[in-house]
């Protein structure tokens, strides 16, 4: 199963391959060049394809909960100023994306969306310590019953050209459904209410939908 976004691309990309192997086919004679070109053209297509597969995740709905919104590893775990949207103190849970990873990014909880907006940058390497702040972003805060305000940054990586937000304000959305895709590596921040319980630690594999980062503590 792939995403949406990214049928466009694998169309023009196959039809590129195509082209370029019918042209290898007719203008090169030597046989072993011919079969690179194919063998290289193959990979590639596949490289590209597996970036956008979208595989069904079950999400446990529970309220008390905040779930993984990526698919990746955890890189930042700390107690920061959040200065766009509450401007005060946050616990920030950062997970950073390799171009492998699944980068359909969901919803970490339930509830409805109070923020949400797009902001052009730079394309700094997604582990910089500015890049949450300087490079192609968006931000979604999702007002949840039990936890409250949650909000989580999709942020652009060097590679990263394209971020895509479904995220409208007003709207109600449930807990690990689709809420954007950010095109070929990146980051997410997540910032939770101070007291939050972690469930993860630095360099955790986490699972977007799945893994439970962090809840409310009892």
């Amino acid at each position: 199963m792939f995403h949406k976004e990214g049928y466009k691309i694998m169309t023009v990309t196959a039809i590129v391959l195509i082209a370029i192997n019918i042209v290898s086919y007719n203008l090169i004679e030597t046989y072993w060049v011919k079969f690179l070109i194919l063998v290289v053209s193959i990979l590639f297509f596949l490289l590209i394809i597996q970036f956008f597969r979208n595989p069904a995740r079950r999400t446990v709905h529970n309220n008390e909960h905040i779930v993984s919104p990526v698919d990746g590893k955890v890189v930042v775990i700390e107690e920061v100023y959040e200065k766009e949207y509450f401007k005060d103190k946050r616990l920030q849970i950062s997970i950073f994306m390799s171009p492998i990873n699944v980068h359909v990014t969901r919803h970490p909880v339930g509830g409805k969306v109070k923020f949400s907006k797009y902001h052009p940058g730079k394309f700094l390497v997604a582990w910089h310590p500015k890049s949450s702040e300087e490079n192609e972003r968006t931000t979604v805060v999702v007002e949840n019953e039990v936890v409250g305000e949650v909000l989580y940054r999709q942020i652009a990586g060097a590679l990263a050209k394209r971020i895509v937000n479904y995220a409208k304000e007003g709207t109600e959305v449930v807990q690990g459904s689709d809420s954007g895709f950010i095109k070929f590596g990146s980051r997410v921040d997540v910032f939770l209410p101070l007291g939050t319980k972690v469930n993860v630690g630095i360099n955790d594999k986490v699972k977007g939908g799945v893994s439970v980062i962090a809840d409310v503590a009892s």
